[in-house]
């Protein structure tokens, strides 16, 4: 079974699609107008091996906040979607983050509950045009939307661009590594529930 998903969303103030593999190889092909958040997707595509397009349109003439936050939602929809009923997964992973200076730590769980606790500061308001309290929103609208408990947390760090890069990269291996399907139970969900 191939864990894949397409997803459109289109509002007033965003046109978004999104195709998502989750057995990928990283690879990426992101257009959301906003050169940095591309980047940063280039990133959690490469570094969680999932195959990730994204084609969006959004209000930038206004701000970036509607098109970042509405690629969280449409991403963690398709995610949500492409898991299916999370049969095999690891479900629980974690992951160290460094870049130069900076050191990220992140835990998830793919759980069916989504929460995020965000506990990384940013020093620069920006980074080039990129608006950086818009990291947290991302990762609240791809949280809530995927269903996965997220916990994202810079241990130290100075430089900005390294900063959300770590949270970038961080959440990416953490997230390939929850949703790698465990050959002791690939026919089990996860949980003493019997489902998540």
């Amino acid at each position: 079974m191939t864990r894949q998903a397409e997803l459109k969303r289109t509002t007033k103030e965003t046109d978004i699609s999104v195709r998502l593999t989750i057995d990928g190889g990283g690879a990426s092909k992101i257009s959301t107008g906003i050169g940095f958040f591309d980047h940063m997707l280039d990133q959690l595509a490469r570094h969680s091996l999932m195959d990730i397009e994204i084609a969006a349109k959004g209000d930038l003439h206004i701000d970036q906040h509607h098109t970042v936050e509405d690629v969280g939602i449409a991403l963690g929809q398709a995610l949500k979607r492409a898991a299916g009923d999370f049969r095999g997964i690891v479900r629980y992973a974690a992951a160290y983050a460094p870049m130069d200076e900076t050191l990220t730590r992140v835990a998830i769980d793919v759980s069916g509950r989504p929460f995020l606790v965000f506990r990384t500061e940013i020093p620069q308001a920006k980074i080039g045009a990129f608006d950086t309290e818009l990291v947290r929103e991302f990762f609240q609208a791809f949280a809530q939307h995927a269903a996965i408990t997220l916990h994202i947390e810079t241990l130290y760090g100075g430089n900005s661009h390294h900063i959300v890069e770590s949270c970038f990269k961080g959440v990416a291996r953490a997230l390939g590594a929850a949703l790698a399907i465990d050959p002791r139970q690939k026919e089990r969900i996860p949980s003493t529930k019997g489902m998540l």
